[in-house]
C-alpha cells in the first residue's frame, strides 16, 4: 500500500495514491456499508491505493469489540470484494481498524471517537486527516454532524482535512434538500462535503464525457439540428425486496429520477468545459439543469405505475402492494417517467425523456440518442421498411459499452436496407476490469478531488424540476398498475406515442 511520494501526479504510468488519512464510518451494519464501502476500502488497498497506515473507524450502536469489528470487515470483503483476497493485504489494513459503540445522542461516544482518532494520528500516522462517511438515513444526518462539531471532531490543524460524505436521498423535495444542506453547510464548508452518487462513478458513465469530448465524429452531431430526441433508461427486474422500510413514500422518481438520471441527462446535453476539473464541469452541469423546462401538460408527458402480480425470470412474483411491509393503500410509484425539454440552442425542440422502474423486462441502464431521419431516401418504399432512426446507445449496465445502429443493405441482388448495430464493449476491448464506483468515489474522496460528486446547486436544481411533477401526480392517486416482467404502464407508451414516438426495448 506504500506509494512513491515524488511521483509526478501528470504521470499516467502510476496511479493517484491517497496520502495519510483515515475514515469513520457511520451505519456499519447496513447493507451499503458491507456490501459496497467495506469491500471497496479493501479493493483499493489491495491496488496499492491507501497509504500504508489508513485507518477504519466503524460506529455503531453494538456491544462490539475492535476484533468483532474486524471480523465484520473480513466477511463482508471476502463476499463481496472485486479483486482477490491476500492476507498480507488484509493484516495490514487491519491493524488500522476500531470501533467505537454508541447511538448519536451518546456525548460518551463521541467523546470516545475523537480520541481514537487523536490515538491514530499517533500510532498509525493519519496525520489529521479525517473523512466521516455517513451511511445512515437523511434524517440523522444533522444530528451526526452537530455531535462531530460539538465534540471538536471537524477541528483541523492547518495542513490537514476533514470532510465529510454523504448518501443519497439528498431530500425528498426542494425544501427538505434546502434544510439538509443548510444544516451539513453550518457545519463543514462547501468544498469538504462529498454527496455520493455512485452512478457518476462508473467508468460508462465518465465515458460520456470522453466519447462526446474525445472524438471529431460525435460532437458535430451532438445537436438538435440532428437528434430528434435522448431517451435515458434505469430498469431493473427486481422488485423492491427486503427494502420496503426505504422504498415506500419515496418512488421511482425521487429514488432514481432525481439523482441518478438528471446527472446523466446533464452529462449528455452539457457544453463542453475549459478543463474538467471540479468547478467547470460543475457549471457547464448547472447551465443543462437552469434551463430544464417541463411540458404544459404534465397529464399528458409524465407517466407512473406501480407493478402487479407477474412472472419475472420465469418465476411468479407477487405485486407491489402484495410485497412484506407494503400498506395496502399505498400510492408509491415504481414506475416513473417524465419529459423534459431543455431552453437553450443547442437542444431546443429535443424531448429528453427519463424513465425508471422495478420488475421490468430486464435490467438495464441504458442513454440512447435517437437521431432524426434521412432528409430523403433515393430507394424503393419496400427497401426501408425496416429501417428505423440511427441511434447512439451508452450502456451503463450491465453490458458496459457503446453501440452505434445505422442502415446497411442487406446482402442480395435487391437493395434493401435494415438497421445493423456496431458494439464496442469494456470487457472486449481492455484487459483491466472496471473498479467499482464506490472504489474511485471513495479514493476521490481521500484526495479531496470533487469532479463526480454533485454540489448543493444541483441537488436543489434537480428538486426544483421534479417537484410539480410529484405534486401533479400526488393530486392523481393511484398509479397505474402494470405486471411484472412488462415494461410500463400502458400510459407510459401513449406519452411517447403522443410525440409520434416509441420507447426502445432494451
Amino acid at each position: 500500500m506504500v506509494g512513491n511520494p515524488l511521483r509526478d501526479p501528470q504521470d499516467r504510468r502510476l496511479p493517484r495514491i491517497a496520502g495519510p488519512c483515515g475514515m469513520v464510518l457511520f451505519g456499519v451494519t447496513g447493507d451499503l456499508s458491507r456490501k459496497k464501502v467495506m469491500p471497496a476500502i479493501y479493493d483499493l488497498a489491495n491496488r496499492g491505493l491507501l497509504p500504508p497506515g489508513f485507518s477504519l473507524v466503524g460506529f455503531a450502536r453494538r456491544d462490539w469489540a475492535h476484533q468483532d469489528f474486524a471480523q465484520i470487515v473480513h466477511d463482508s470483503v471476502r463476499q463481496h470484494a472485486r479483486t482477490e483476497f491476500r492476507e498480507e493485504v488484509w493484516q495490514q489494513l487491519a491493524e488500522g481498524f476500531r470501533f467505537v459503540p454508541g447511538d448519536f445522542s451518546d456525548d460518551l461516544a463521541f467523546e470516545g471517537l475523537r480520541r481514537t482518532i487523536e490515538e491514530l494520528d499517533v500510532v498509525r500516522g493519519t496525520g489529521g486527516n479525517h473523512a466521516f462517511y455517513l451511511s445512515i438515513p437523511p434524517r440523522f444526518f444533522g444530528e451526526v454532524v452537530q455531535q462531530l462539531q460539538e465534540h471538536g471532531l471537524v477541528d483541523h490543524r492547518e495542513g490537514s482535512w476533514r470532510r465529510v460524505v454523504v448518501e443519497k436521498p439528498f431530500g425528498h423535495d426542494l425544501e427538505s434538500a434546502r434544510e439538509l444542506n443548510d444544516i451539513i453547510g453550518q457545519v463543514f464548508p462547501s468544498g469538504s462535503v462529498f454527496r455520493i452518487d455512485h452512478y457518476l462513478g462508473k467508468e460508462t458513465v465518465q465515458n460520456i464525457l470522453a466519447m462526446r469530448f474525445a472524438n471529431a465524429m460525435f460532437e458535430p452531431l451532438w445537436n438538435a439540428n440532428y437528434v430528434d430526441h435522448v431517451q435515458i433508461t434505469m430498469a431493473e427486474d427486481i422488485g423492491i425486496g427486503g427494502r420496503a422500510g426505504y422504498y415506500d413514500g419515496i418512488g421511482a422518481a425521487r429514488d432514481v429520477i432525481q439523482n441518478h438520471l438528471m446527472q446523466l441527462m446533464a452529462l449528455v446535453a452539457m457544453e463542453e468545459p475549459p478543463s474538467f476539473d471540479a468547478e467547470n464541469l460543475r457549471q457547464e452541469k448547472l447551465k443543462v439543469l437552469s434551463s430544464v423546462s417541463l411540458p404544459n401538460r404534465l397529464d399528458l408527458h409524465t407517466a407512473r405505475g406501480q407493478y402487479a402480480p407477474g412472472w419475472a425470470g420465469g418465476i411468479k412474483v407477487p405485486g407491489y402492494l402484495e410485497e412484506d411491509g407494503i400498506p395496502r393503500t399505498s400510492t408509491t410509484e415504481t414506475f416513473a417517467a417524465i419529459r423534459l425539454d431543455i431552453d437553450n440552442r443547442r437542444w431546443a425542440g429535443v424531448p429528453f425523456y427519463l424513465r425508471a422502474g422495478k420488475r421490468l423486462g430486464r435490467r438495464v441502464t441504458e442513454v440512447a440518442v435517437v437521431f432524426k431521419g434521412a432528409p430523403h431516401l433515393p430507394f424503393a418504399k419496400a427497401a426501408t421498411e425496416d429501417l428505423t432512426q440511427n441511434a447512439f446507445v451508452i450502456r451503463v449496465q450491465p453490458d458496459e459499452g457503446l453501440t452505434v445502429r445505422f442502415g446497411s443493405k442487406v446482402p442480395g441482388t435487391a437493395m434493401e436496407i435494415r438497421d445493423v448495430s456496431m458494439d464496442f464493449a469494456y470487457g472486449g476491448s481492455f484487459t483491466e476490469a472496471s473498479p467499482e464506483a464506490y472504489e474511485r468515489l471513495i479514493l476521490d474522496v481521500l484526495l479531496g478531488d470533487p469532479p463526480l460528486f454533485p454540489r448543493h446547486e444541483e441537488v436543489e436544481l434537480s428538486w426544483r424540476i421534479l417537484d410539480p411533477i410529484l405534486n401533479h401526480w400526488a393530486r392523481k392517486g393511484r398509479p397505474d398498475a402494470y405486471e411484472s416482467g412488462t415494461w410500463g404502464p400502458h400510459s407510459a407508451d401513449l406519452m411517447l406515442a403522443r410525440d409520434g414516438r416509441t420507447w426502445r426495448r432494451p
